[in-house]
This record gives C-alpha cells, structure tokens and sequence, in this order.
C-alpha cells in the first residue's frame, strides 16, 4: 500500500505552486510599459490583452472539480502546473500582441485548475481537525503574490529583462511536477460523474462575461457599452445556467452546497469582503504614487509590510480559532478587518510613516487570520464525495469577487475623476475609493454572525482532543 506523505509536506507542496501562480499575475501589471515598447504593441491593448488571463481562469474553474473527479487530483493538479509552465515560456518568447494573449491564456487554463484542485488535494488528504494550519499556508500565496509582485516586476524589468519574469516559473515549475508526482497523493473519485456540457458552456459564458466586464469596467479599455453589454451579457448567461442547475442530474457547478450554512457564509460572507481585498493591490499603488508622490520603490517597500503581518498570522492562527470558535473569529476580526481597509483610505489624510506600516502590518494579521478561517469553515460540513464541486464554486466566487473589487475601485475613481475640474485625481479621491470597498467589507459580518456557534467546532479541535473522540471522528 502507498504510504500517504505527512500533510503539511503536500500543503507546501500546493502552496508553492500557487504563489508562483498569484505572483506572476500581479508581477506584470508592473512591467507594462517596458512589455509594450518591447513587442511593439500600444501599452493600453497590452492591458486589455491581459484579460485574456482571466478568461481562462473563468472559463475553466468549473471543470476543475469534474475533471479531479474523473482524471484523479494528482493528475489534474500535476498537469495544471505543465500547462502554467508552458504558458509562461510562450509568454518569454512572445515577439507580437497575439502571441503574448494566445499565452496568457494558456496560463490561465492552468491557473484554473492549479487553485481549486491544489486546495482539493489537501481537503483530502487530512482529517478536518488538521486544516486549521494547513489552510494557512495555502492562504498565504493569496495575501503575498499581490504585494510583492509589483516591485519584483520593477525590479526585474529595470535590472534584467521582463523576459524573466515568466522565465524564472520554469525551474519553480518543474520542481512543483516532480514533488506532486512524488508526494501528491493518488485522489479521485470512484464514480466520477459525467461531464456537464451544457452547464459547462453557460457558466463558461456567464463567469467570463462577467469577470471581464468586470476587468473592464472603469479603465477606458473599452467603450462603456461594451463593458456593460458584457455584464449584462454574463449575468443572463449565469442565469441560464441556475435553471440549468434545477433540472440537471449532475450539475458542473452544484448550487445545493448553497444550502450548507458554514459553506453559505464563507462563499457570500467572503465574496462581500473580498470585494475589499481585490482593489486594494489596485488602490494603495496608485494613492501611493499619484496622491502622495512615493517613488515606485517606496510605494512597493511600504505594501510589502502587509505581507510580513500575513506571515505572522500563519503561526498564531489555529490558536486562535481554537480559543474563540469560528463565528466569533469570522465576525469580531470580521469588522475589525474592514476597519483597517478604512484605515488604509486614511493614508490620504498624510498620516505619518510609521502609521502607515503599523496599519499595513497590523492589518496584513488580521485579513489573512479573516481569509484562513474562511477557507476552513467553509468545507466544515461539506462531505468527502461533494469536496471537488465545493472547491470548484468556492474558487469561482473568490474570482468574480476579486475582479469585482478592482472594477468598483476603478470606477469610484473614474467618476471623481470625470467630476474634477482639472479631470485629475487627488489622495482624497482614494479615500473615498477606500471607502467604498470598505463599506462591502463591512457586510461580511453580519453574515458571518448568521452562522450557528458552534460551527466548525470539529476542525477547530486539536488532534489529541480528536483522539479521544473516536466515535465522533468516524
């Protein structure tokens, strides 16, 4: 019989792999210029080209589940960083704009698969009451990529070539295949189910609609009725696929997870907050730069504070989920969370230094103690046969979420912009960008508060506290 590797060795394993997923997406945005005069392409069709990205993403996060179903999740995931490594020599070797999209989206397909089937493989390969600490390392990909991206994209590009920044995924990316293939275990499920085709195409349609009207909207990327025909567009799409879902046998996406209210509550719970946290990478450059006047490289030196205060949250998280219980981490640090996305707005105010990094660190704790608890709580009660589709709709949800929060960012901005007299922005008009995210974040609470006390009681327990439970664990 195969012997199963320790947990947390495959937590690391997936975590890897998805930081070198979340911070090439967010390493580029600061290498356009350099990308663009290179390839000889105009730099704002470049940044419409990187939507590209996350089509794929939308399109195939729905067969990610099915395909970890019926193909096994060491394959699938495997399989995924192959294709994402691929996908980023072709985006190195790209000479022309319809190269460097044809690779983009190539990355895209498989960043699709790599998250929620990374985040599958480590649902089952652990007992619940172990994915307090491990779901903290597949957490912190997330919360870093974004804030260390952009001055590593800087840096590469001014120092070395932009080429690079897809180069350096290769030898990430062979290792990540080889260390799956050893230590990701075999996990598929024993009647898999068919593949959805219809539900396949209109949630296909209706996520990329909306995602990338979302990417859209707000940037002058497209003309607003473009944007908006695209929303529109993805919204009816979606709901198609609802009456889809209420006559199919299997449906690709399974809204009946829905109806779990430890799932409910991470799933729109988080979407509300993640709103938030999708404009901030968005917001605080810009403010930085434009409304305070920091160099690229304070501006990048000050984010990155966040990321120290996300890694600090990795140690101290299962202790605090197992003194207080899930609702009362998810709607206390809920609020507080939100309070600090204000607290980020306030920078326009000229607040001094120091402030600001105890705000960005404190800050960076306390989201990531927020996103860990989500990503736990929510499989609480979800069983072993319905793991995949739950990963599946969890990931999609944080997707739209986060592109969301980019649009209402650039819009808020858009619009204050459109009504200066000098059409130019200043740091008040990111407070009030601030704000409004903030006000989303602020929503998540009181659907947190919602959920029963003792909810995800079982995951939070020690290990030796479940050894005495063995009746219980079955």
């Amino acid at each position: 019989m195969e012997s199963t590797p320790p947990p947390r060795l495959i937590a690391v394993i997936v975590a890897s792999a998805l930081f070198m997923e979340n911070i090439d997406s967010s390493v580029i945005a600061t290498s356009l210029p350099v990308i663009a005069r290179d390839i000889g392409a105009d730099p704002i069709s470049l940044k419409l080209a990187f939507t590209a990205y996350l089509l794929s993403l939308a399109v195939f996060i729905p067969v990610s589940g099915w395909a970890a179903d019926r193909f096994g999740a060491r394959t699938v995931f495997s399989c995924a960083i192959l294709v994402f490594t691929v996908g980023s020599i072709a985006c190195g070797l790209s000479s022309s704009l319809e190269g460097f999209v044809v690779a983009r989206m190539v990355q895209g397909a498989g960043g699709a698969m790599m998250t929620p089937v990374g985040r599958l493989v480590v649902l089952r390969s652990a007992p619940k009451h172990q994915l307090v600490d491990l779901m903290a390392w597949l957490t912190t990909p997330a919360l870093i990529g974004p804030l260390i991206g952009p001055p590593l994209g800087g840096f590469i590009s001014t120092y070395w070539h932009w080429r690079w920044i897809f180069w350096i995924n290769v030898p990430v990316g062979v290792l990540g295949i080889v260390l799956a293939l050893l230590f990701v275990p075999v996990v598929r499920a024993q009647e898999p189910p068919p593949f959805d085709a219809a539900g396949f195409v209109l949630s296909g349609l209706g996520l990329s609609g909306l995602v990338f009207g979302f990417a859209v909207v707000g940037h002058g990327l497209v003309p607003v009725w473009v944007s908006t025909a695209l929303l529109v567009a993805g919204a009816l799409s979606m709901a198609g696929y609802v009456a889809h879902y209420r006559r199919a046998a299997r449906p690709i996406l399974d809204l009946d997870l829905l109806k779990l209210a430890t799932f409910r509550a991470s799933v729109v719970g988080g979407f509300t907050f993640r709103v938030a946290i999708g404009a901030i990478p968005f917001l605080l450059p810009l403010m930085l730069q434009l409304g305070l006047g920091m160099t690229a490289f304070q501006s990048g030196s000050l984010t990155f504070l966040s990321t120290a205060g996300a890694l600090a949250m990795k140690f101290t998280v299962a202790r605090i989920v197992r003194r207080f219980g899930f609702r009362r981490v998810l709607v206390y640090n809920g609020f507080l969370s939100a309070l600090f996305v204000f607290a980020i707005g306030g920078f326009a105010f000229g607040l001094p230094t120091w402030v600001m990094i105890l705000v960005l660190l404190t800050g960076g704790f306390f989201r990531s103690l927020l996103f860990t608890s989500l990503n736990v709580v929510a499989y609480a009660d979800v069983s072993h046969e319905a793991m995949s589709s739950a990963t599946s709709l969890s990931s999609v949800a944080q997707q739209v979420s986060l592109s969301c929060g980019v649009a209402i960012g650039a819009l808020v901005l858009e619009i204050l912009r459109a009504g200066s007299p000098t059409h130019s922005l200043t740091a008040h008009d990111f407070f009030v960008g601030f704000a409004t995210v903030g006000t989303s974040a602020l929503i998540a609470p009181f659907i947190f508060a919602r959920l029963p006390a003792d909810a995800g009681a079982h995951m939070a327990r020690r290990a030796d506290e479940e050894d005495a439970r063995p009746q219980a664990a079955q």
